[in-house]
């Protein structure tokens, strides 16, 4: 059996080896470049020194009668404490003093002219374990270039870069030491937020929370500002699905009791209660297209359409005249022919329908319906009763989801508030008067060019 892992993609982690990555390049940039600044220094000191010495050479030189230095050879004997050499223009070996020849340096011109082109310090290597610091001085004589090649024990000073080169890199793993520790809690101070979106996100699934808070970074802000949108969204559909639900069920509660008073009609003969349950089905099924259409696109997608009002409210007349026919309800209205209103079809018939059945329902023996064109470019909607009227207290609560104005009667106090959100979404208003046949009346004025 194959043991495979899988490792978590982490951004953190990602984070993290990337900066460590950048500051571990970094540094050791830096411990390399004090390295050969230091060396460099330490080469200079000691060129320094030599250059110093330079005219105690140079008198060594003359009291051997050996000026310029290009006369000397090898079999002399000259009287210096220096390992040097001279060399001709091509860097070969002319002579090499006394000290020189005891710590068998040979071809010592020869190994210069292979580094003398590197940066400094120059170090000659012989035998693979000395090594040899060289500082050259170059003299023209008669035209012709030669070369003073000066070496010194070189072992003390790589000794000394050796322990200065130990001292950079110790101190560099402190510094990545300390940068690791800073990263660890750059890290665990940056995720902080991204924790705590978490566990809003974890509070808003269980349903302990309804928005993600204010107190983000403003990195953090966007995002949170979208998700708080996006739940808003969510909840509205829902609030509009719910009550696009509870309002197909009010509207089909009517036209349903309207069927069974028709099938219940012995007046009727069989063509003509199929006729009438047959309107009844089709209004129900326009109903239930007009209400799944209002929960997709809400209010706002069935603006701007013109609908006939008086055939849509004799229909509903008949309707619940039939309804309520132990009541013996008089139903008239004013309306004209050519009439129309800035509604969709299944707005006006929704609109129409709640109004129009609460006052056959609270009705004495009363009910009349005026539409009218008024004088401020508004269409003007009233429909009263001789009921027992609304109380002033609770005129505007009864326009709210839940509030009933009769609570004797059977019902869930949905649809005067949903005629609210009907007129209010086309720009209207609706109110509650007290009517002149006693009861009340329910007055709605919609704008003929609707900017809603």
């Amino acid at each position: 059996m194959r043991l495979t892992l899988h490792p978590k993609k982490r951004l953190l982690t990602r984070m993290f080896a990337t900066s460590l990555c950048i500051i571990a390049l970094v540094g050791f940039g830096l411990a390399w470049l004090i390295n050969l600044l230091h060396a460099q220094h330490s080469y200079n000191q000691t060129t320094r020194s030599l250059i110093a010495k330079l005219p105690i050479i140079a008198a060594e030189f003359r009291e051997n009668n050996l000026i310029p230095i290009t006369q000397a050879r090898e079999e002399d004997d000259i009287d210096t404490q220096y390992i040097m050499a001279t060399c001709d223009s091509a860097y070969t070996t002319l002579w090499r003093s006394e000290y020189a020849i005891n710590e068998n340096l040979t071809q010592i011109c020869e190994q210069y002219l292979a580094i003398k082109d590197n940066l400094a310090p120059f170090y000659l290597n012989f035998n693979q374990t000395q090594s040899y610091f060289a500082y050259l001085l170059s003299i023209d004589v008669d035209a012709q270039m030669y070369h003073l090649l000066i070496l010194q024990d070189a072992s003390e000073l790589k000794k000394e870069l050796s322990q200065f080169n130990r001292l950079t890199y110790f101190r560099l793993a402190i510094v990545l030491f300390i940068a690791l520790i800073m990263l660890m809690s750059a890290a665990y101070w940056s995720m902080r937020p991204l924790r705590q979106l978490k566990h809003e996100l974890q509070q808003l699934q269980g349903g302990q929370q309804r928005s993600l808070s204010d107190d983000y970074p403003e990195e953090l802000t966007g995002i949170t500002t979208a998700l708080n949108q996006l739940i808003s969204q969510a909840d509205a559909r829902q609030t509009r699905y719910q009550n696009a639900m509870n309002d197909l069920a009010h509207s089909l509660k009517t036209r349903l009791a309207a069927s069974m008073a028709i099938i219940d009609d012995r007046d009727l003969d069989n063509e003509q209660q199929n006729r009438q349950i047959l309107k009844q089905i089709n209004d129900m099924d326009h109903l239930v297209q007009y209400q799944l259409k209002r929960a997709m696109l809400g209010q706002q997608g069935l603006h701007f359409q013109h609908t006939h009002m008086m055939p849509i409210v004799e229909s509903l007349g008949q309707m619940l005249t039939k309804l309520y026919q132990l009541k013996s309800v008089t139903f008239t209205h004013n309306i004209s022919p050519h009439i129309t209103i800035p509604l969709s079809k299944g707005d006006v018939m929704e609109l129409m329908g709640n109004l129009m059945e609460n006052a056959f329902r609270l009705c004495a023996c009363q009910v009349k319906v005026i539409i009218q064109y008024t004088d401020n470019n508004q269409i003007r909607v009233c429909v009263e009763d001789d009921g027992p009227g609304v109380d002033d207290t609770i005129k505007q609560k009864i326009l709210q989801r839940g509030m009933r104005a009769d609570t004797q009667s059977s019902g869930q106090g949905i649809g005067l508030a949903v005629c609210q959100e009907i007129v209010t979404s086309y720009g209207g208003n609706l109110r509650v008067n007290a009517s002149n046949l006693g009861g009340a009346a329910f007055i709605i004025e919609i704008p003929l060019s609707n900017n809603a």
